[in-house]
């Protein structure tokens, strides 16, 4: 339950059930009171400060008001920027509203123009936002993001989707918080494309609600249990042939270095040999892996290897000839870059993909993810869910729709998104090592699915570990992460072990 994500239906539906028995205003006062403990937690000494509650027009802003109201009778100085809106507010808001009035919160109708908070509470909308923030409502938001201390946002930011984690609108603002308590579930949109920058960290609280009212999830958070099963320490007795031949199938003229990147990546996550088939003149030999066999793709034999194809491979004839061998054999394949996009363009490409019995995975980036069904990226970006599971329909495969909080999909439906990894990800060739490393899971016997759900996991752990050494995010490289990949697969391996 704990890496469980419900959409904003589900979320509503559990509130129902809930609420059906449960007395009135029984969930607002339970939510005022998780947010205003974890208001003083994210005090601490600071707790002298004022803090400013922003309270909307709906259940959101009745929320704020509890969270305003507990704060007060905690000796915290709270001040409530009110906006009851055009409608009447329900009774639960409205109880919120005069518990809030009657004791010590003070109440302001605009923004001062400064002030040393020591928090901000963001109560202005909740999941139910269907238009973009604008007026007043869009000067405060702009006005908390410019403001330099914590901020606390109420369910889900402000301005942002739940479901997809798009900031509402073509020209919408949503509030950056440092913090998120969500209620009743964890939701999707906070763990991927804007929701990670907005959301900050979250911390979900059930308001007392038990298992018996939840649904099955929509989607799960990725974590190293998902795949722990796979991960196995290796026995003093065995030999370079026990983990697989990975062959990563590239390199047209100018682009050596993307199946070189890729082949890194795939021998530093525990492949236990690597050819390079490349279908330009190439290098002879890697200075920094000499152990990686270069050799030419024509008449390279599939035989008994898994591949990893794309990186580098440009759209020549040639390339197209290579690719459709690849998608004919009975080999594990892992599909990325120029090899997607050929695929996008050829109905008889897909049909093959989609015919083959092996394991097949894809990693398309948001504008690969376009070509191939035929949209625009902000198409793709608006609603990435969807959008991979799309793509694990139409190819039978599993999908990694990479991207911040990259979206694992399965022709099933399932999906899982991945929490791990920064802003030092967005480098060249960045791509091209996760391709590797899901190639040489592959090639070690990893099911298709948790093959994808682990090298996106430990892709992304790769780069926190560098981040806490210091390296990046600004200035990361993809040739930093295979070794750091090497280390973080060790250590989950030394944890199950």
């Amino acid at each position: 339950m704990d890496n469980h994500l419900y959409t904003v239906a589900q979320v509503r539906a559990i509130e129902a059930a809930a609420y059906a028995g449960l007395p009135p205003g029984t969930l607002m006062r339970r939510a005022g009171e998780a947010a205003a403990s974890y208001a003083l937690e994210l005090l601490g000494e600071r707790r002298d400060k004022p803090v400013l509650v922003l309270a909307g027009p709906g259940n959101n802003g009745g929320d704020a008001l509890e969270v305003a109201a507990n704060l007060a009778d905690s000796g915290v100085d709270a001040t409530v920027l009110f906006q009851p809106g055009q409608r009447e507010i329900s009774d639960e808001a409205q109880s919120a509203h005069e518990r809030a009035r009657s004791g010590t919160v003070g109440f302001i109708d605009m923004l001062p123009p400064s002030g040393d908070w020591g928090l901000v509470v963001d109560g202005l909308f909740g999941i139910g936002l269907a238009r973009p923030i604008e007026g007043d409502y869009r000067d405060m938001v702009e006005a908390v993001n410019a403001m330099r201390c914590p901020v606390l946002a109420l369910d889900v930011p402000s301005g942002l989707n739940a479901d997809t984690g798009a900031v509402i609108g073509p020209n919408g603002v949503a509030v950056r918080a440092t913090h998120t308590i969500t209620l009743l579930g964890d939701k999707p949109g906070l763990h991927t494309l804007d929701g990670r920058d907005s959301a900050g960290h979250v911390r979900v609280d059930m308001l007392g609600v038990g298992p018996e009212l939840l649904p099955s999830p929509s989607a799960r958070l990725g974590t190293a249990e998902l795949f722990a099963h796979c991960l196995a320490a290796r026995r003093h007795n065995s030999h370079k042939g026990s983990f697989g031949d990975v062959a990563v199938l590239g390199g047209a003229h100018g682009m050596a270095g993307a199946p070189v990147l890729a082949a890194r990546g795939a021998l530093y996550g525990g492949a236990g040999r690597l050819l390079v088939p490349m279908l330009g003149a190439g290098p002879r030999y890697d200075s920094v892996l000499p152990a990686l066999m270069f050799r030419q793709a024509d008449g390279f034999d599939f035989t008994g290897r898994t591949l990893v194809i794309g990186p580098g491979m440009g759209d020549s004839a040639g390339a197209m000839r290579l690719l459709a061998k690849a998608l004919d054999s009975d080999s594990p394949l892992l599909i990325d870059a120029d090899a997607i996009n050929l695929i996008g363009a050829s109905p008889d490409l897909l049909a093959r993909l989609a015919g083959r019995s092996a394991p097949s995975v894809l990693t398309p980036h948001p504008l690969e993810a376009a070509r191939l069904l035929g949209q625009g990226t902000d198409q793709i970006q608006s609603d990435r869910l969807a959008a991979a599971r799309e793509i694990a329909l139409r190819t039978r495969a599993s999908v990694i729709l990479k991207g911040s909080g990259s979206i694992i999909a399965q022709p099933d439906g399932a999906i899982v998104i991945n929490p791990t990894g920064n802003a030092g990800l967005a480098t060249a060739g960045s791509g091209d090592v996760v391709a590797g490393i899901c190639g040489a899971l592959l090639a070690q016997g990893w099911p298709a699915w948790e093959a994808a759900i682990g090298a996106a996991w430990v892709h992304g752990a790769a780069a926190d570990l560098l981040v806490a050494h210091g390296i990046g995010p600004i200035g990361m490289t993809a040739g930093e992460l295979p070794a750091a990949a090497r280390a973080v697969l060790n250590l989950l391996v030394a944890e199950v072990s």
